[in-house]
């Protein structure tokens, strides 16, 4: 059991790891974070491999991490994307295990799309009501989470279910189990 932890643990670490790093290869390029969702696919990776409670903990710590060291991303918009976040991290690890289709991509999508869908309303209804209270409008959330992102959903869509399919396939990480 232990060892499980600690392997855990360390995909948890790297994937915090790869929040910092991964942003910083679209920095160059305005807008690029919000376009391609660089830091969504290591908390969404996290939760898939590890379970809910890491995949929780690296969608917390991954934006704090990359905001520390490299201001990014801003301190007015940190809130509510490590709320966002974490929540992909959680949805991720929770329903994957618990789903069970006939199809092992069936299940992977639907724990995806689950999450993506979830972590967006989270971040909607967070910054009309605290974050950006009085200044934030359906628009403004259907833009930012859908219209502007779209490129990056797209590249979730395709990566996340082949990484995962490929790890499994060579035996680098098991298929998930309830935990």
């Amino acid at each position: 059991m232990r060892t499980g932890r600690t392997k855990n643990m360390i995909v948890a670490a790297m994937c915090a790891a790869l929040c910092v790093i991964l942003p910083m290869a679209f920095h160059a390029i305005p807008n690029a974070g919000s376009i391609f969702l660089p830091m969504h696919i290591p908390v969404l990776l996290c939760g898939f491999m590890c379970g809910w409670p890491y995949g929780l903990c690296c969608g917390i710590l991954g934006p704090v991490l990359s905001s520390a060291l490299t201001g990014m991303p801003p301190a007015a918009i940190l809130p509510s994307m490590a709320c966002e976040l974490a929540v992909y991290g959680l949805v991720t690890g929770f329903l994957f295990p618990r789903i069970n289709t006939r199809s092992r991509t069936a299940n992977i999508y639907i724990s995806l799309l689950s999450a993506m869908l979830c972590g967006r309303v989270v971040n909607g209804i967070l910054n009309a009501l605290i974050f950006q209270a009085g200044s934030y409008s359906m628009e403004i959330w259907l833009a930012a989470a859908f219209t502007t992102a779209l490129p990056g959903i797209a590249v979730q869509l395709v990566v996340i279910p082949a990484l995962l399919l490929t790890l499994e396939k060579v035996r680098i990480i098991q298929p998930a189990k309830i935990k």
